[in-house]
């Protein structure tokens, strides 16, 4: 009968869930919240500053979630916000926000590249090319709904 988990996506579910609650333990053990540590993420990711759109894109967080967590880290002096264009907004770190970012989601990115490059090389291809096929196939069903 259609509708029903399979065992394969229960385990694919248990450990996304899994990840999720670590990441969620990392933020809390940095003194971060989860919507704080992911904007920090996605800036650190792209340098020192990042679009505010992108920002909303690669965490899943919703732009009235993130622009709240923005509005505190701003009055903390922690970023600052410019505009890149039309409506599109970048989200900047200030010098305390690069210390921020460093004593905590840098520590974090330094320890995901040491969980990887204790992998193979081709341990570590073989997961990003099936995590990305599944999430390419994933996105085309999604668009079918």
């Amino acid at each position: 009968m259609k509708g029903f988990t399979t065992t394969e996506m229960k385990r694919f579910n248990y450990l996304i869930g899994e990840t999720n609650a670590a990441y969620h333990e990392a933020a809390w053990k940095l003194g971060l919240s989860d919507s704080v540590m992911q904007i920090l993420y996605a800036i650190c990711n792209s340098g020192d500053n990042c679009l505010l759109g992108e920002i909303c894109r690669l965490s899943g967080i919703s732009k009235q979630t993130v622009n709240s967590a923005l509005r505190k880290l701003e009055a903390e002096g922690m970023v600052y916000l410019e505009n890149a264009g039309g409506k599109k907004k970048r989200v900047c770190l200030t010098v305390s926000g690069k210390k921020l970012a460093e004593s905590t989601v840098v520590r974090l990115i330094d320890i995901e590249n040491g969980v990887l490059d204790s992998w193979p090389e081709e341990e570590v291809e073989q997961y990003l090319r099936l995590t990305g096929k599944y999430l390419n196939e994933f996105r085309e069903k999604i668009r079918e709904l």
